[in-house]
């Protein structure tokens, strides 16, 4: 390829971008589940600049092009929830979304307060299923959504991740 992913925090100027990949990435999981009115198809430029604002949310670029992304916030009870992990489909397989979810959990939890770390995915996601039981999560709970669609939550505790290693 001749260039390196980075990650890094992502700024204001980058929402556009993530806007355009997060459409194109669920674009497979509304077609697994037959609802193509989930929330990551219907958010909006908006919304996620606001995310930018309230959360962590950190980019891969190769070059100038966002390839992929994820997002988090810890709440006041020290659970850091992780979501919308997304990698460009022609960068999948080649660990981005591992190294992704690394580093948000290093940003994440880099506060000390942070006690466990959660996050959800369908029930026929399995790919996803597997990236996160990888990285040490659980599934903790289940919840019937629709006739089609079950979400699984998945935790594990903040004392598991290392805080040494940089983005």
């Amino acid at each position: 390829m001749g260039m390196s992913v980075t990650i890094s925090e992502a700024a204001e100027a980058d929402a556009e971008q993530i806007l355009k990949l997060q459409y194109l990435c669920y674009q497979s999981e509304a077609q697994l589940y037959g609802d193509y009115s989930i929330e990551p198809l219907t958010q909006t430029l908006d919304s996620i600049k606001a995310e930018l604002t309230t959360g962590t949310v950190l980019v891969a670029r190769l070059g100038d092009e966002v390839v992929a992304s994820v997002r988090g916030t810890v709440d006041a009870d020290g659970t850091a929830r992780i979501g919308k992990l997304i990698v460009h489909p022609r960068m999948r397989r080649h660990g981005l979304g591992g190294r992704l979810l690394d580093a948000v959990e290093r940003r994440l939890g880099a506060n000390g307060t942070t006690k466990c770390f959660q996050l959800f995915s369908g029930h026929r996601s399995e790919q996803n299923l597997q990236l996160y039981r990888k990285h040490g999560y659980a599934p903790v709970h289940t919840q019937r959504v629709s006739e089609r669609l079950t979400l699984v939550t998945l935790a594990k505790e903040a004392a598991t991740v290392s805080y040494v290693a940089s983005a």
